[in-house]
């Protein structure tokens, strides 16, 4: 599926007025200030439940107001006819936050629902802006991001097993914290986080194995000498070759000391070798962002194979990618029938992005004091 209607109402400086788009490829242009990037934010609350640009919602509500709305339209995107017909809109997303009282309203279809991922089931969005390079630069905790989106996608049930070893792993570091260790209580706890710890951690290398295969897939097409000898690597958070409950019984007083959980799939990593070396240190910055996107294509490629429909916000790419990196992207992701949007100071070149090739259908927007005008 795909968006193809949006319309927000005190969400930064966005007017209030309904957009249309393409399921396919959306240019949108403008000054600095002038809202693109926020158009990119409001698609990304339908898809994500949050900005991927800030971490409060006070930030993105409209100046002197308490209430941010977006509002989105689905229909069946590129897995629809292959006829000019306007397909009908299958799906509707509401989201709303009142700041001050600290409430979310989600909307599907008119019905309320309580959970995010009610929501974000309906629209996988992947962000590609210039934090996103750090996946590869960051710590692991930004590559579990990234390997439990693609999870969450593909595996209805991890979901709810996530949720609940959130739950027992808050549980069991405030009972680490406490003053005098009641070691009873530490093995119940030991034996929830085991069982759940085992299952999780058992979706998310299925998944990653799929992952593996696309990423390996994309890397030939690619023909990069400078990728030869590339491993990728899951990592559960601990050994396995011994079970997770008798890890934490041999490294009590380690976590005691520490006040937290140090074993688990809270410490999943996904490792990215070249000789034995992580590729932050061997890399050049220029060969991480290629890294990076590759990996994004890679996810959009599991998806795609799925019969799923990604959609990509491409923020300011132009300030982080070459013009070569910037057609390769484009051509990859037209090449899976995602949707697209793409955000940029200059004024798109669709001639040179497809320069050669077939260009998809495409829309495209200029921005101006957070209005959107379809050249």
């Amino acid at each position: 599926m795909a968006l193809v209607k949006l319309q927000t109402q005190n969400f930064r400086n966005l007017a209030p007025d309904p957009i249309s788009f393409s399921p396919s490829f959306n240019l949108i242009y403008g000054a600095n200030g002038s809202g693109k990037s926020s158009v990119l934010e409001a698609i990304g609350y339908l898809g994500l439940g949050r900005s991927f640009r800030v971490t409060r919602h006070q930030a993105v509500v409209s100046h002197g107001q308490s209430k941010l709305t977006v509002f989105g339209g689905l229909d069946k995107g590129m897995a629809g006819t292959s006829d000019d017909s306007q397909e009908p809109v299958v799906h509707r997303l509401g989201i709303a936050r009142d700041v001050a009282a600290k409430e979310t309203s989600l909307r599907v279809d008119g019905e309320a629902v309580r959970s995010l991922s009610a929501l974000a089931m309906h629209l996988p969005v992947s962000v590609i802006d210039p934090g996103v390079f750090d996946i590869v630069a960051g710590g692991p905790g930004k590559r579990r991001q990234f390997l439990d989106w693609l999870v969450f996608h593909v595996e209805p049930s991890f979901s709810l097993t996530w949720q609940q070893c959130q739950r027992v792993t808050s549980q069991r570091n405030q009972t680490l914290r406490n003053g005098r260790l009641d070691e009873s209580l530490m093995r119940v706890w030991d034996n929830q986080f085991g069982a759940l710890a085992e299952t999780l951690s058992d979706i998310r290398e299925q998944v990653f194995r799929k992952f593996k295969t696309a990423f390996n897939e994309v890397l030939k097409e690619l023909d990069a000498g400078w990728t030869e000898g590339l491993k990728l690597e899951f990592y559960p958070g601990w050994d396995r070759s011994q079970s997770l409950v008798e890890v934490l019984a041999g490294h009590r007083e380690q976590e005691r000391r520490m006040g937290h959980t140090l074993y688990g799939p809270n410490r999943a990593d996904i490792r990215l070798k070249l000789g034995g070396r992580p590729v932050a240190e061997t890399f050049s910055r220029g060969q991480q962002k290629t890294l990076v996107i590759l990996m994004k294509i890679a996810q959009g490629k599991v998806l795609s194979d799925l019969g799923k429909q990604v959609t990509f916000l491409l923020d300011d790419i132009n300030a982080e990618l070459d013009v070569r990196h910037r057609i390769m992207l484009a051509r990859k992701l037209q090449e899976l029938r995602c949707q697209v949007f793409i955000t940029s100071i200059e004024h798109p070149e669709p001639d040179v992005l497809w320069a050669g090739v077939d260009a998809p259908e495409y829309r495209m927007f200029h921005v101006e004091h957070g209005k959107l005008t379809e050249e």
